[in-house]
């Protein structure tokens, strides 16, 4: 088993890496928060999470790369939920950083995850009801220094209406939701229209 790999990055794009090392190039698949925390580095370390799927008419298997131990431990929780696969987890994984994951299954806030692609409500409900208790078990909401009341900055009414009126703008959810969420955090107070023209500069 691969705990991880250090070495040069020689690719990135926001979903994937290759790192080299000892002459190999090993392509990992990686979410939205590592591609950010890698970027412009020449030198990685990403931890790995193997992903073997059989039984189809394709055999695969796929690494996945992160930045912290916390990110791929979140991807091994959510994984184990019935329904999520390890792109929809990836997906999950881009819509927010580990802390504000936390944070949002602790709240319970079933909003926020069924705006990620692929989350109905049957699942957001199954996320949250499985990795609650999880997530603090294991540790990982004290070493993301979560918060006991999650998103508590975060005015949810205008953080819902906004990411409403950017997705019928034609903008995807999960990216309009972390902008959203990044704005109110810096000010709290921004009534929803301002809100709104600050996402539209930020989505890209």
């Amino acid at each position: 088993m691969i705990e991880y790999i250090r070495g040069e990055l020689t690719e990135l794009t926001p979903a994937l890496a290759v790192v080299e090392t000892a002459g190999v190039g090993y392509a990992m698949s990686i979410s939205l928060n590592t591609f950010s925390a890698i970027q412009g580095k020449k030198e990685v370390k990403l931890y790995v999470q193997e992903s073997l799927v059989t039984g189809g008419r394709d055999d695969s298997f796929t690494l996945y790369g992160f930045s912290t131990r916390q990110e791929r431990e979140l991807f091994r929780l959510l994984v184990t939920v019935s329904g999520v696969g390890a792109n929809t987890a990836r997906m999950i994984l881009s819509a927010s950083s580990p802390a504000e994951l936390c944070n949002i299954i602790a709240n319970g806030d079933e909003r926020m995850l069924k705006n990620v692609k692929g989350i109905g409500l049957k699942t957001a409900q199954r996320i949250i009801v499985d990795l609650r208790d999880k997530i603090v078990s294991s540790g990982i909401a004290n070493e993301l220094h979560v918060s006991e009341q999650p998103l508590s900055m975060v005015n949810n009414s205008v953080k819902d209406e906004a990411v409403q009126a950017l997705t019928m703008l034609g903008f995807s959810p999960a990216p309009s939701a972390k902008a959203v969420i990044a704005i109110l955090k810096e000010q709290p107070n921004l009534p929803v229209e301002q809100v709104i023209k600050l996402a539209l500069k930020q989505i890209k």
